[in-house]
């Protein structure tokens, strides 16, 4: 499968349409089924952190208030993505901020679409009562990285969904070639048609 992006965001609050900023950014890039390189980040967007945001993730305005400006940041971040394809957990509340805050900024277009972690193990793991990101990467005994709700063990833990999603449809359906384009197909799909997409693939790979 062709190179992949994994981000994750840690933020102000929900959405940026209400004003909430990106605090920490964090990517590894996936190659193969091994994550060959990272980038991470706070950054200050010039807004303050709620106190039960500052719970939740540990991140302080103080570490903020020292952190690079948020404008130097995203240009960064999107330099380290490039072309590559974009995949995240929640991918919706991910996207919304990827887009907000480079649209701040001097960038070509970037990458607008994402492929979604939750979405995808939804179609695959039906059985799981959760589809939380610790929830799903503990059922699977994946690693664990780090404190939850920060965005480097957040992004590695997603990354390593991503890889045993793939894993899993060609060991359970026998698919040989799997692209990124066919997983974006996959989380479209009602689970239900998951099994009958998935021969498919498989007959035609």
């Amino acid at each position: 499968m062709e190179a992949v992006a994994v981000l994750d965001f840690e933020t102000t609050g929900l959405s940026p349409a209400q004003g909430d900023r990106a605090t920490e950014i964090a990517i590894t890039r996936i190659q193969d089924g091994v994550v060959t390189d990272r980038f991470q980040s706070l950054m200050n967007a010039g807004r303050r952190i709620p106190a039960e945001i500052t719970v939740l993730t540990g991140i302080t305005n103080a570490m903020i208030a020292s952190a690079p400006p948020a404008s130097e940041v995203m240009r960064a971040a999107a330099n380290f993505v490039g072309d590559c394809p974009l995949v995240a957990h929640n991918a919706a509340f991910d996207r919304k901020f990827w887009l907000a805050e480079l649209a701040r900024l001097p960038v070509s277009a970037p990458p607008a679409d994402f492929a979604c972690t939750l979405l995808l193990s939804r179609r695959v793991y039906p059985q799981f009562s959760s589809h939380r990101l610790g929830a799903v990467v503990a059922a699977l005994g994946l690693p664990a990285a780090g404190r939850a709700h920060r965005a480097m063990a957040d992004a590695e833990m997603a990354s390593h969904l991503w890889m045993q999603l793939q894993r899993e449809l060609c060991e359970r359906y026998g698919v040989r070639h799997l692209q990124f384009a066919h997983l974006m197909a996959l989380q479209r799909l009602s689970r239900h048609r998951v099994p009958e997409w998935a021969k498919a693939l498989a007959l035609a790979s």
